[in-house]
């Protein structure tokens, strides 16, 4: 059984992928800046969905709410992996 309280933490699992895809690949080449940014990333983008489905009632705005919440964490991710909207936080 799983704790509803290390829940929150289990989407850092993701950043399995990129850690094991640069044991295999040289064009994964992430540091270790990159694993605590994208940490910082998954772990707001879960506690907010764990804030929508505790507060909010209705099922029309929880999948309003998490669509926007979704929506900004792919722009975030896109502008800091090659800089979509050219900020000096930009990857490229």
């Amino acid at each position: 059984m799983i704790n509803k309280k290390r829940a929150v933490f289990l989407p850092l699992l993701l950043l399995l992928i990129p850690l094991i895809g640069m044991l295999f690949s040289n064009e994964v080449n992430w540091t270790f800046f990159d694993f605590i940014i994208m940490g910082i990333l998954i772990l707001v983008m879960s506690f907010g969905f764990k804030l929508v489905l505790k507060t909010t009632q209705k099922k029309m705005y929880r999948i309003l709410i998490i669509g926007i919440i979704l929506i900004l964490f792919l722009l975030v991710w896109a502008e800091l992996a090659v800089g979509v909207f050219e900020t000096p936080f930009a990857g490229s």
